[in-house]
């Protein structure tokens, strides 16, 4: 372990693959970890999302892969991971970002009620949630086992503590990764290697394309249900994306060095507070 406080959260030099990557939430993890001097490879269904996103971070002193893959197809997965071993020499962290809802998997009455939900569209979310976690975790987490030294970072979301209304597929396969993640570090730590570490990041409340249309009129002000969240979160605001880098530099880097199985809630105390 680094003696130097700020040497503690370096990722200088760390191999990362970072699925849905070229994403709002990843997209700016991606750029913070290229700005810091990670090599970084961003994995997306949307190449086009990557390519970009890839050529922002070079034009700005970076280094980063655009590579596809369908999260949900074995194969895709394994070459996705040859890609990037074979670029990259290897792979340190895998970040599992890729993720989302879907309206015709969420009830909002009396439009739509619970026992109506289009049941194809509820498997969509836990394939998308749940095995575009655990799959690409098999991939790149053997790779991890054959070296014996990695980090894994899921994203969870708020709804893995306490269930939202009207997203019930959404809220269920969140807290599946939740439980995943603790599942996967005892397993890595007890079977594979203890310097395998396995945690995830909650984020409380930002603005992407999967929850707009739940938090955002069509003018930009809040829906009810926007500012129900705004009014119970104490600081008061959405968060900025950036403000997920902390929670992710300090899980990747040798200044968690002893952390395994945990939940980190980035969320402006959204979690903490009962509304009274």
């Amino acid at each position: 372990m680094s003696a130097d406080p700020a040497g503690l959260f370096s990722v200088e030099g760390k191999c990362v693959a970072i699925t849905g990557g070229a994403g709002v939430l990843c997209g700016a993890m991606a750029r913070a970890l290229a700005d810091r001097g990670a090599n970084v490879a961003v994995l997306d269904f949307n190449l086009q999302g990557a390519q970009t996103l890839c050529r922002q971070i070079e034009a700005g002193g970076g280094q980063a892969l655009p590579v596809e893959v369908n999260v949900l197809d074995r194969e895709q997965v394994r070459a996705a991971f040859d890609k990037t071993a074979a670029e990259l020499g290897r792979v340190d962290v895998l970040i599992n970002g890729a993720g989302g809802n879907k309206k015709e998997a969420t009830c909002v009455p009396p439009e739509s009620l619970f026992f109506d939900l289009d049941i194809d569209a509820v498997r969509w979310v836990f394939d998308l949630n749940c095995a575009g976690t655990i799959l690409p975790s098999q991939v790149f987490g053997r790779h991890m086992a054959e070296r014996g030294d990695g980090a894994i970072v899921n994203i969870s979301s708020m709804n893995a503590f306490t269930p939202l209304t009207r997203i019930a597929a959404y809220s269920a396969a969140k807290a599946a990764v939740s439980n995943f993640t603790q599942w996967l570090a005892v397993y890595m730590a007890q079977n594979h290697s203890t310097t395998i570490r396995v945690n995830a990041i909650a984020p409380g409340f930002f603005l992407t394309e999967q929850n707009r249309f739940l938090l955002q009129n069509d003018d930009g002000t809040a829906t009810e249900r926007g500012q129900q969240i705004i009014d119970h979160t104490p600081m008061g605001r959405y968060g900025h994306p950036d403000e997920l880098v902390g929670a992710l530099l300090w899980l990747i880097s040798d200044a968690s060095q002893f952390v395994t199985g945990t939940v980190i809630a980035v969320d402006g105390g959204f979690s903490a507070f009962s509304g009274v």
